[in-house]
């Protein structure tokens, strides 16, 4: 499922759904599926656990990716945004 952030000329994203996911699952689902972009685009993880947050930048910091920032999904979900670097 692609996201966008509406604006025109927009990006867009691999967005994963971690509604309703408590702590840990959104980071764990977000460590599963990096693999699934190419390097230098982004992947979304959409999470209503307020814990993303501050869980998605941390894990970019660890990892070696870039933390590109936050969007919001159709539906009012925050969706935060991970750039894929050559790291693994």
């Amino acid at each position: 499922m692609n996201g966008t952030d509406g604006a025109p000329g927009a990006q867009e994203w691999l967005e994963l759904d971690c509604r309703q996911m408590r702590c840990p699952a959104p980071i764990i689902e977000l460590a599963r599926h990096i693999g699934d972009v190419a390097v230098g685009q982004l992947i979304g993880v959409a999470a209503t656990d307020v814990a993303a947050r501050i869980d998605v930048p941390a894990w970019c910091r660890m990892r070696g990716h870039e933390y590109a920032g936050e969007a919001t999904a159709d539906d009012g979900v925050p969706v935060f945004l991970v750039r894929r670097t050559d790291a693994r």
